[in-house]
């Protein structure tokens, strides 16, 4: 016989005495995981603060020696003493006259846009006509209010039309070669006051290989069709 209550009443005195204990082990609780948890959170959020913070000083310290250095530059370029290096010049067309030799073209391969800058109505049309006859292909018949005193006329070619113009040459005595910045290797004949005949025809075509004539330098005229 022992003085011991009974087993329920035993048990249920150990529960209520320590609520925390289960024979003998601590029951973990819901507190103490909060506890444990907790401090490892405010733990993880302070280095992420930490890094966030280090990050931005590190960037705007880096915005700041940009905007000081733009600083520094533009007020170099401006004072003069730095220089940024610059694309070379192009290099300057040459305008003197093509030195050839130029041989005597098929006139079927040849495109001639021929002007009048006489007060002679209709002779830009008349050279035209002559010109088709001997088999050049006439594009553009009109008007130029190009008029050097005394010229017979005018050959004007972009580089691709040198044969060209030296072939024209040998159709019209006595005509002057300008160069101009056309792509093409059309050719303008512009007829002055000075302008009789076309040549002969065989002796056009019996011209020997040889330069183009331009005794004279200036900008090439423009002709204005009409």
């Amino acid at each position: 016989m022992t003085n011991q209550p009974p087993r329920g009443q035993r048990d249920g005195a150990q529960a209520k005495g320590d609520q925390e204990e289960w024979h003998g082990h601590r029951i973990v609780t819901e507190r103490d995981l909060g506890a444990v948890f907790d401090d490892d959170g405010d733990e993880s959020a302070a280095r992420r603060s930490k890094r966030k913070r280090a990050f931005h000083g590190i960037v705007l310290g880096l915005l700041i020696t940009v905007l000081i250095a733009a600083a520094v530059v533009a007020q170099g370029i401006t004072s003069g003493w730095i220089a940024l290096p610059q694309a070379a010049p192009r290099e300057p067309v040459e305008t003197g006259c093509p030195a050839g030799p130029y041989l005597y073209q098929s006139p079927d391969t040849v495109t001639v846009n021929v002007y009048n800058t006489t007060a002679t109505p209709g002779l830009a049309g008349e050279v035209a006509e002559a010109l088709k006859e001997r088999g050049f292909v006439v594009e553009t018949v009109g008007n130029s209010t190009v008029n050097r005193e005394g010229m017979t006329a005018i050959i004007l070619s972009g580089p691709t039309g040198e044969s060209a113009a030296f072939t024209l040459q040998q159709q019209i005595p006595g005509t002057q070669y300008i160069q101009d910045d056309r792509e093409d290797a059309s050719v303008d004949v512009v007829v002055g006051s000075a302008y009789d005949s076309l040549v002969p025809v065989e002796k056009a075509q019996a011209a020997p290989p040889g330069p183009i004539t331009c005794p004279w330098q200036s900008e090439a005229p423009s002709g204005e069709a009409g």
